[in-house]
């Protein structure tokens, strides 16, 4: 059955939350003095937002067919990536069959590729390709799960990812992962501190819980070794996720070789493309690779990352994405669980992960969701009409 063609594309840009979790009020525990490549510099240490973490803001991308028919997504890359939306990649959309989106995926990477490759313009394509899938479920009348090949289980359970562990497991999480506070450049003081904060966090879950640490990509190998090492056999610590910069592939091979057997290295957050990926688990970098659905490729690109992971015999679990990857976890086989960023300021209650721009999205309990939940055709999310939106690139022609 013939679907009813693309007829327009608008990229709005949002402030303050939502898809750019960094995008926060003061006191919230995201931006509290957490290791980054920055760090090295003291005026960047105490606050992410002082080098620009959440200068861009949020991009919403929406694709309306001829019918009136809305599919849209957000993800980051604000007003740059709508620019890029706007005026280069709705070529590709207008007037075609929203069910071709292999095609249209090919021709906005492809037409893009030489100033493109990673960063803000796959964020761009990922925008479009979640909206693409949301709108082709809503003309289906589907969830994007159903498009996918369907659920493979009636659940999904949930780590969660916030300064406070022991709240999370007090929420029936079955796991937490706590942020790094403390970076190379402050020493064997700051080692001792890190290793001070697990071993209070250890003291409060107590043993039978999963406790990781995500290093935002502030270490170098032979800091992260020793830091994985001692947390290892001192705290029983899970995974000790993007340690060092994502270009340095050769970097976590090393790594993923030195920390004890048992231990798990994790990352890919900040990478993209099945080429990228490629990489890391060709040279065998990690244990878990983690794709972020809307910074990786969208949904689309997922599925080839998916593929790869899949033959190598590793685990795929996206980065914090909400119901982008909701749907698509729950038809995976190799992606058994999933991450929920703690959004609340003080990481103890659990509140919708892209508040306030996505209504009726679904949140877990107890450290679970059920699939009926994901049910709604699309996406099953709605635009908050209350979230002040701009729309600072309109098409031209």
């Amino acid at each position: 059955m013939a679907l009813s063609k693309i007829r327009s594309v608008r990229a709005l840009t949002a402030r303050g939350g939502g898809a750019d979790y960094h995008d926060q009020g003061s006191g919230h525990w995201i931006d509290d003095h957490i290791a980054t490549p920055m760090a090295r510099y003291p005026e960047y240490r105490q606050s992410r937002q002082s080098f620009g973490i959440n200068v861009l803001g949020t991009l919403i991308v929406e694709i309306e067919a001829e019918d009136g028919t809305v599919g849209f997504a957000v993800t980051t890359g604000g007003a740059p990536a709508a620019y890029i939306v706007e005026r280069h990649l709705s070529r590709f959309l207008i007037g075609r069959d929203p069910a071709e989106y292999e095609k249209i995926w090919d021709q906005m990477y492809f037409s893009t590729q030489y100033y493109g490759r990673k960063g803000l313009v796959i964020n761009a394509i990922s925008g479009v390709d979640l909206a693409l899938w949301d709108l082709l479920g809503k003309l289906r009348g589907e969830p994007v799960h159903a498009l996918l090949g369907g659920a493979v289980r009636d659940e999904l359970q949930f780590y969660a990812t916030g300064a406070r562990p022991d709240a999370a497991k007090d929420l029936g999480f079955i796991g937490g992962k706590m942020p790094l506070h403390h970076g190379p450049a402050e020493g064997d003081e700051g080692l001792a501190r890190n290793l001070s904060d697990i071993g209070e966090m250890r003291a409060r879950t107590g043993d039978d819980f999963w406790l990781m640490l995500d290093c935002w990509m502030a270490l170098d190998v032979n800091y992260a070794t020793r830091l994985a090492t001692r947390a290892w056999h001192d705290f029983g610590l899970k995974w000790i996720e993007e340690a060092i910069s994502p270009d340095d592939y050769w970097g976590y091979a090393e790594l993923k070789r030195n920390v004890p057997r048992g231990m798990l290295v994790t990352t890919g957050e900040h990478e993209a493309t099945r080429w990228g990926f490629r990489m890391l688990l060709e040279m065998d970098c990690c244990d878990i690779i983690q794709p972020d659905v809307g910074w990786c490729g969208g949904i689309t690109e997922l599925l080839k990352i998916s593929a790869l992971a899949d033959a190598a015999g590793k685990l795929v679990v996206p980065h914090g994405s909400s119901v982008y990857s909701y749907h698509f976890v729950c038809t995976r086989h190799n992606s058994p669980f999933a991450e929920f960023l703690m959004m609340h300021p003080d990481a103890n209650e659990v509140v919708p992960m892209f508040r306030p721009q996505l209504l009726g999205e679904p949140v877990p309990e107890r450290g679970r969701l059920s699939i009926s939940a994901l049910d709604k055709p699309g996406f099953g999310v709605e635009l908050n009409p209350d979230v002040a939106l701009e729309r600072p690139f309109p098409s031209q022609g």
